[in-house]
C-alpha cells in the first residue's frame, strides 16, 4: 500500500506539476514539546484539475521526473478563494 498525504496546493503553474504544502505536528525527542513541520512536495496532475488552494490527497508512485515522485489521488476540497498573501497586496497597491 503507497503512503498518502493530505496538503494545500501552494503552487500549480507547472504543466501537470502540483507543489502541495503538507504540514505535521511532532515532538522533540529530548524535550517532549511539540512544533510544526512543513514540507513540500512536487505531484503528478495528469489533467491538469487542481489548482492553488485545493486541499487534496497524494499518494506515492514510482518516479515521474527528477523530483515527481508523487502523484494526484484525489480533491479533498476546493478553494472558495484566491489566496493572496500580504506582501503580494503590498506590492499591487504600491
Amino acid at each position: 500500500m503507497a503512503r498518502t498525504l493530505t496538503g494545500v496546493v501552494s503552487s500549480d503553474l507547472r504543466d501537470k506539476t502540483l507543489t502541495v504544502v503538507v504540514t505535521s505536528r511532532e515532538t522533540h525527542p529530548i524535550y517532549r514539546k511539540q512544533f510544526t513541520i512543513t514540507r513540500k512536495y512536487t505531484a503528478h496532475d495528469e489533467k491538469n484539475v487542481a489548482k492553488k488552494g485545493d486541499f487534496v490527497q497524494i499518494s506515492e508512485s514510482r518516479p515521474i521526473s527528477k523530483t515527481k515522485t508523487w502523484k494526484l489521488d484525489k480533491i479533498i476540497k476546493k478553494s472558495e478563494g484566491e489566496i493572496i498573501l500580504k506582501d503580494e497586496v503590498e506590492k499591487v497597491e504600491a
